[in-house]
């Protein structure tokens, strides 16, 4: 992914150290040093490659080309460019670790909360089923990748 244009997302650039509680309710780019935790639930937040991230992070998309320490919590998607080294667990409902990105943590797949009367259906449970499949091959990586970990899907209980 390409930098984002600073119209698009709030920008923390390079030289910039944070440390503390970091909230919005825009999305953020980090390239610079956050430590503490992060609360962008309706937003995403990417860690570009020269960002070093020491937090607990909640948002709706999360895409990491930098250094994290810390839980993720994304809502829709979590991403692991090549360059990422992550320590940490995720949780959300789609990830996508790239080949070459060092991870270390668990995973665990999040169910859609399409249905608000919590009753399971077939395709309900193939869907989970084919998301552990994905997420099975997500953390197993590739050739270049380094990652420890497990996956599980979580069907909302």
């Amino acid at each position: 992914m390409e930098t984002p244009k600073t119209a698009e997302f709030a920008h923390i650039g390079k030289s910039v150290i944070i440390k503390g509680e970091l909230s919005g309710s825009e999305d953020l780019y980090v390239d610079g040093q956050v430590e503490g935790s992060i609360e962008l639930s309706g937003n995403r937040l990417i860690i570009g490659p020269h960002g070093q991230v020491r937090a607990n992070v909640n948002a709706k998309g999360v895409i990491v080309q930098g250094k994290l320490e810390g839980n993720i919590r994304a809502s829709e998607r979590a991403e692991l460019s090549k360059s990422a080294v992550v320590v940490g667990d995720i949780a959300t409902q789609r990830v996508a670790i790239e080949e070459g990105a060092y991870f270390k943590g668990k995973v665990d797949i999040q169910r859609e909360t399409a249905k608000a009367d919590g009753a399971k259906t077939d395709g309900a449970k193939s869907a989970s089923t084919a998301s552990a499949s994905a997420a099975a091959g997500a953390v197993s990586g590739g050739a270049g990748s380094a990652v420890a970990g497990k996956a599980n899907v979580n069907e909302g209980k």
